[in-house]
């Protein structure tokens, strides 16, 4: 009968070792590693505080838009350094009168108690809301070296976005949304006071 063969353990050098530490560290962190684990923990979420509103949102309007977005380093070609981005943006403005702002001289009512007078503050426009599920980049061009940069890094479209928010307010404060709301602001309230017997003028307008 053959002895039976013994194996020895070989060692590793140093620097394999080293390079096998970094390989099982980095795919614990990215949760592929043989002892990690992952938990999710639910808080309580805590309503810290609430606001009474006044404003009455009156009207809504749904905004789309194309940016062309070029970006280029000095004296390089496109093709080495240059960045050409198409870019889809869709989101939605909210016009809105603050009945907050109606002072005691705005409201005026008749002497027989059968009509009131109205001044109502001025229209205005919310924020624009970015629907980030609705925008997208629709195409892009990049140079060698902007593709080498992007496969190290993740693109960052926070510019683009901020310039969509700024194209869209400039579209919708040139648009007919704050005339509508207005408009709708006043079909409201002469519904509401009609309802109570009231027959209803608007300083500026006609009657109700």
């Amino acid at each position: 009968m053959s002895a039976a063969k013994s194996f020895k353990p070989v060692a590793l050098p140093a620097s394999a070792v080293a390079v096998l530490l970094a390989v099982l560290l980095a795919a614990s962190m990215l949760g592929f590693g043989p002892f990690s684990s992952k938990s999710e923990r639910n808080q309580t979420v805590l309503l810290k505080s609430v606001k009474n509103v006044s404003q009455y949102h009156a009207a809504v309007g749904n905004f789309e838009l194309l940016l062309d977005e070029k970006e280029s380093a000095g004296g390089l070609p496109d093709f080495i350094a240059g960045r050409r981005t198409l870019f889809v943006a869709a989101g939605t403005v909210n016009a809105y009168v603050d009945l907050a702002g109606l002072a005691e001289d705005d409201l005026t009512l008749s002497a027989d108690g059968k009509s009131v007078t109205l001044r109502l503050p001025e229209s205005q426009l919310d924020k624009p809301n970015i629907d980030h599920d609705r925008s997208y980049v629709y195409s892009q061009d990049r140079g060698i070296a902007d593709r080498v940069v992007d496969a190290f890094t993740a693109p960052q479209q926070t510019e683009l976005y901020l310039l969509a928010e700024s194209d869209m307010a400039d579209a919708a404060e040139n648009s007919e949304l704050r005339q509508r709301a207005g408009e709708n602001t006043k079909s409201m309230l002469t519904g509401l006071l009609g309802s109570l017997g009231y027959e209803v003028t608007f300083e500026g307008g006609t009657s109700s």
